[in-house]
């Protein structure tokens, strides 16, 4: 019975966010456009400010901001008027974000944007408020009612959803990638999520190259110092034509063929499988399980003539690419 009590309850708080989110969407107009314009164009940082609940909201709208190539913080409301007002300067956008927009502690930062020209964008829900009347962008979120007549949820909800809604649009305006992104996110799932297959390759002096008419002892030689099972064919031109696994050699073996005199090319594969560099790791291994093969060359751009990298599986997953 105690569970089914909270269960309820849940639902409710969650139908009351469902709801305000619903308003919400159809108050988004023409005022939303003109902030993500002003915020991808934004030739300085894009500084956001709330208080209390509000001001954790503003927190992580300019930890998103910031993820996704706009250069963002978030002001404590209560220490602007200590100093902190000196963090703004006035190619700066100031976002304040305020349910009732009539909190006391944002009143100072008001008057300091107004008479320092500072473009201010609003989120509020009263259009009576002094923050609503002073914003030069005019973010309207619409009037709910809270969980239990009182706590801040459905409104904060609002405040969040417009918030990621802003830093989506302007990253796509901004024509922001997942490269850039990447570059933001070098650690963590994520950054393992966005490595390229450039950024895990084998190149160089690690690349088992042999030359298309070498002997196979010598090749042999190779294959043992390079110890990746697997040989890459080239032609005088540098162009790559074939490759040779272990797997072939030793199937080579058991037909009692002359290993050791044969040429590279009359036992390798010819045209091997080939990735871009820009390709996804994980991309790569797709190919890699598609195909059943355990190595890749890498190429750069169209010309899948030219190997400037390798990859093998045991690469792939020393990554932590899943």
């Amino acid at each position: 019975m105690i569970k089914k009590k909270f269960s309820k309850l849940a639902k409710n708080v969650i139908d009351l966010e469902i709801k305000a989110l619903q308003s919400l969407k159809k108050n988004i107009n023409n005022s939303f456009n003109k902030a993500v314009f002003e915020i991808a164009n934004c030739q300085s940082k894009v500084i956001l400010c709330g208080v209390g609940k509000s001001g954790l909201i503003a927190s992580k709208i300019a930890a998103t901001l910031a993820s996704v190539g706009t250069p963002s913080f978030s002001l404590l409301a209560s220490e602007a008027s200590h100093g902190d007002l000196g963090m703004i300067s006035k190619k700066d956008i100031l976002i304040l974000i305020s349910n009732s927009g009539e909190t006391s502690e944002l009143r100072n930062i008001i008057q300091y944007a107004k008479r320092n020209k500072i473009l201010l964008i609003g989120i509020v829900s009263k259009k009576e408020s002094i923050l609503y009347k002073s914003s030069d962008i005019k973010l309207l979120i619409p009037k709910v009612k809270e969980a239990e007549g009182i706590v801040p949820t459905a409104s904060t909800t609002t405040q969040l959803a417009l918030g990621d809604s802003l830093a989506i649009a302007a990253m796509k305006y901004k024509k922001f990638g997942k490269m850039d992104f990447k570059k933001l996110h070098p650690a963590g799932s994520l950054g393992a999520q966005l490595k390229t297959v450039e950024d895990i390759m084998l190149k160089g002096n690690k690349i088992p190259f042999i030359d298309e008419n070498l002997n196979m002892k010598k090749g042999l030689y190779v294959l043992s110092k390079k110890k990746l099972g697997f040989l890459i064919i080239q032609n005088k031109k540098k162009q790559t034509k074939g490759i040779i696994t272990d797997g072939q050699i030793r199937r080579f073996n058991e037909k009692k063929e002359n290993l050791h005199n044969s040429s590279a090319k009359e036992i390798m594969t010819k045209n091997p499988i080939s990735i871009n560099k820009d390709s996804l790791a994980v991309n790569a291994i797709s190919l890699m399980n598609e195909k059943k093969i355990t190595c890749l060359c890498v190429h750069k751009g169209n010309d899948k003539s030219r190997t400037i990298g390798i990859l093998h599986i045991h690469t792939l997953l020393g990554s932590s690419i899943n």
